[in-house]
């Protein structure tokens, strides 16, 4: 145990606001030999969410303002196992825009009888990228507008 208290842990800083959420239900394939929702499963939720919070927008990964989208990094912080049936709240919103890319952050809470408990947290860095060409391109100030407007 002094090992794990020693260890540095990655820590997700949340926006405060989030404009956007959905529920998720926990599928069987979700669930890993230790009978609970394994970490691949985890990032695949958030895939999930950050698929519908694009849509939502009018958005996909492949026509974003007329460029692509490719994930380049991911963050997850682990705080509650999740079980087969388990509803999932996943708020999503983006920030942290730059030339090239920018952030989405999820906040993952356990339905429970009504109430949330805080089940994970992540973070994907997206960088917006012309699939024709193979090549970076700029973050479209109409995508930054659409995003960050509440």
């Amino acid at each position: 145990m002094l090992y794990f208290a020693a260890m540095q842990r990655i820590k997700v800083n949340l926006p405060k606001n989030f404009y956007f959420s959905t529920v998720l239900q926990v599928r069987i394939s979700d669930i890993n030999y230790g009978g609970h929702v394994g970490n691949d499963s985890f990032l695949s939720l958030i895939h999930e969410a950050r698929l519908q919070f694009l849509q939502h927008h009018n958005y996909s990964e492949l026509n974003f303002e007329n460029v692509g989208l490719i994930m380049i990094d991911v963050a997850l912080e682990f705080k509650r196992e999740l079980n087969y049936g388990n509803k999932v709240k996943i708020s999503v919103t983006a920030n942290n825009f730059d030339e090239f890319g920018f952030d989405i952050f999820y906040l993952l809470e356990l339905i429970n009888n009504e109430q949330t408990v805080i089940a994970g947290k992540a973070k994907t860095g997206m960088l917006c990228y012309d699939y024709t060409q193979k090549k970076i391109t700029p973050t479209p100030k109409a995508a930054i507008e659409k995003l960050t407007k509440k």
